[in-house]
């Protein structure tokens, strides 16, 4: 079984209207604000998965300032997941700090959706490592037992649309203070998994996940087997950030990265399933 963790669609009235929610939305506008960014409906998400071969994906929100938008989006991610239950599973969003926030989390779960994310601190203003504001939030999610996607980016390297503060540092203060909760960290921590080799860094981490979402614009193929070695395979979760790549990049990346049949299975589903199959309430 192949699960791709990290998707995202949008409902088609804000895929028609991006121009002028680029110029409200600030975050959105830098990665979508060009109109040949390519944004993805959720059929045309089922036909990229029948092409690669996907079984199923997880539709993620994106990081609006706006808390209507985000419920928006909230609503078209659980009306998927009712069209194809057996191919999408559907992770809600909100702005964190904003008020109404949790009550948008009881509906979106109301609504079938089972997880949290992707929580993008830049784009709905908060910070990560302010553990405080968020407890409302992540108190939500420990007594609902819902996974928390987190998007994280590297302090190092270019710059990109879209990077962000989000760094491996407030990643650890998030994960430190949250030892309870499930963190799936994107887009490979922003380099914070080659600090598990760290004992203290390490036990901090303990429950916390890390997917490969944009990894073809990031790092080398062989990133694969440095993570697997340092982590455990165990630790990693195929995700395409589909529609900026597209996942059949990363199978043709991962068959040549040399893992073992056991870790490659892990990897591009098995963790997935188990995450996303625990009982929830």
């Amino acid at each position: 079984m192949i699960v791709d963790f990290h998707t995202h669609i949008f409902p088609p009235e804000i895929i028609a209207s991006r121009t002028a929610l680029a110029k409200k939305e600030s975050w959105f506008g830098q990665l979508y604000g060009d109109a040949t960014a390519r944004m993805a409906t959720a059929e045309e998400l089922i036909a990229e998965m029948d092409r690669c071969g996907i079984d199923m994906s997880v539709v993620c929100g994106f990081g609006f300032e706006s808390l209507d938008v985000c419920a928006a989006c909230n609503t078209y991610a659980a009306d998927a997941v009712q069209r194809w239950p057996d191919r999408i599973a559907g992770f809600a969003t909100v702005p964190p700090l904003a008020s109404g926030a949790i009550r948008e989390l009881e509906r979106a779960v109301s609504l079938g959706l089972t997880g949290i994310g992707e929580l993008m601190p830049d784009g709905a203003g908060f910070d990560l490592a302010d553990t405080a504001s968020l407890e409302p939030l992540t108190g939500f999610a420990a007594a609902h037992r819902l996974p928390l996607l987190v998007h994280l980016s590297e302090p190092l390297g270019r710059e990109y649309p879209g990077k962000g503060t989000a760094t491996p540092g407030k990643g650890l203060a998030f994960a430190s203070a949250n030892p309870d909760l499930t963190i799936v960290f994107a887009h490979w921590g922003g380099g914070l998994p080659f600090y598990e080799q760290m004992w203290d860094v390490r036990a901090a981490l303990a429950s916390v996940y890390y997917d490969c979402a944009a990894s073809p614009f990031l790092y080398d193929a062989d990133i694969y087997g440095v993570a697997a070695r340092i982590l455990g395979a165990k630790k990693i979760l195929f995700g395409s950030d589909f529609p900026l790549i597209s996942p059949e990049r990363y199978l043709r990346d991962l068959d040549a990265a040399g893992l073992e049949p056991a870790a490659i299975e892990a990897i591009m589903g098995a963790n997935a399933a188990a995450l996303l199959g625990g009982d929830r309430r």
